[in-house]
């Protein structure tokens, strides 16, 4: 798989193979859900709802997701990571036949919640495969990769997304998206090899017994700096899925006046900068550690929300859409990373699907508390809300978390 930077990145030939698959995977499944990123709020409101509707069929996609990340990183380490990864895609294309089909909003709800649990296997199976070939050496700048694919993807959607929302109807892009989601499954099954025996401790070589689920949420929580990476990813979640995804396309078309296609090329441009930041964040995780990216992303994240809340203009809009992806372009891979680090031998797909669903919690929240606020107060208001605690977070990191980077020993090689 031809790949910028995939040639000088320190991983084994076959794990650069796998690398490459897998970037290819997340990229059409994220280039489907994009393409229904302008169009999910603007569909649910055609069936004459409130503002907190609206918000609710963006909560229970992350409900589902919620619900199924832990479940499933037991799954991948029961039944394999590509049985993961294949059943997720096909479980994501039922979900989105059910939303185009959709004559009401319960129905609606329903098949939103199908296509999220199908999102949490693909996403925390992709997860577990990156931890399973990479080391913490070279971890920011695989992870790094990956996302920066998985943001351009994201990014690109909402414009073809828009494009065929204005001129087929605000159902053709759940079409899309379920036939991206059959290419997902038929990639992971055909092409993604097991890495499953990949997870062997670096230094010794053995293949670590996993613990039972219970007691490995136990050591989860008492291990420095777990929780504190899954709240910021919360609130980076409630940002991206509660503001974002929500409250912005509503506010834009309701103040600025823009159209599904002008808020979904608004929402493409972060696909640019977050391609070109990724990798170089990578580099940066990985010689630097994960707190120098981290906190910074964070705080330039709960900026962008406040350019978004003032913005009078399409041009504001575009600004605060390049703010917006310079922070997810240099924060991408960061998290993920740190919570792979911090992860107990034997564990790693416990800690990424644990670390998933606090994440997707803010799935759940963000939605639900933004949409109330903005009936309640306003659109402005909720962005304010939002950015506030993005700073918090942030400052929460800083003082509070250790660093996870454990420097190479000198003498060893990159696996």
């Amino acid at each position: 798989m031809g790949l910028p930077f995939l040639a000088t990145l320190p991983l084994a030939e076959d794990r650069k193979r796998i690398l490459g698959w897998m970037c290819l995977l997340i990229a059409v499944n994220q280039l489907g859900f994009g393409t229904i990123v302008p169009v999910v709020p603007l569909y649910a409101e055609s069936f004459g709802v409130s503002a907190a509707a609206v918000g609710l069929t963006i909560s229970i996609y992350g409900l589902a997701r919620f619900l199924v990340n832990v479940p499933a990183g037991s799954f991948a380490d029961r039944n394999g990571r590509r049985w993961t990864l294949a059943v997720g895609g096909l479980v994501t294309v039922l979900g989105n036949l059910l939303c185009a089909a959709a004559w009401n909003y319960p129905l609606f709800l329903v098949a939103r919640f199908v296509a999220g649990a199908g999102a949490a296997m693909v996403l925390t199976g992709g997860q577990i495969v990156l931890a399973d070939i990479a080391s913490p050496q070279n971890r920011g700048r695989v992870m790094a990769l990956y996302q920066g694919v998985f943001l351009f993807a994201v990014g690109a959607g909402p414009l073809p997304g828009g494009v065929l929302a204005a001129h087929l109807g605000l159902r053709a892009p759940f079409l899309a998206n379920a036939a991206l989601a059959g290419v997902v499954a038929l990639v992971a099954w055909f092409q993604v090899p097991e890495t499953r025996d990949l997870r062997a401790d670096r230094q010794t070589g053995a293949l670590h017994p996993t613990p039972p689920l219970r007691n490995q949420l136990r050591v989860l929580r008492a291990t420095p700096g777990f929780l504190l990476i899954s709240l910021v990813s919360f609130v980076a979640f409630s940002a991206r899925t509660g503001a974002l995804f929500n409250i912005i396309p509503l506010l834009a078309e309701s103040k600025i006046g823009l159209g599904p296609d002008q808020i979904g090329l608004g929402l493409g441009l972060i696909s640019i900068v977050g391609l070109i930041l990724a990798y170089p964040s990578g580099v940066l995780v990985d010689r630097f550690g994960r707190k120098a990216v981290i906190v910074p992303a964070t705080a330039m994240t709960g900026a962008a929300m406040l350019l978004f809340a003032g913005s009078p203009s399409y041009a504001l809009f575009l600004l605060a859409c390049g703010l917006w992806s310079v922070a997810s372009g240099i924060g991408s891979s960061a998290p993920a990373a740190y919570a792979a680090d911090t992860a107990p031998p034997g564990m790693m797909a416990s800690a990424l699907g644990t670390y998933r669903t606090i994440a997707d919690l803010g799935y759940v929240v963000g939605p639900l508390a933004l949409g109330a606020m903005a009936d309640l107060a306003s659109p402005e208001a909720a962005l304010a809300t939002i950015a506030t605690l993005l700073f918090v977070s942030a400052a929460a990191f800083a003082y509070l978390a250790p660093e996870s980077l454990e420097r190479e020993p000198s003498g060893t090689t990159a696996s």
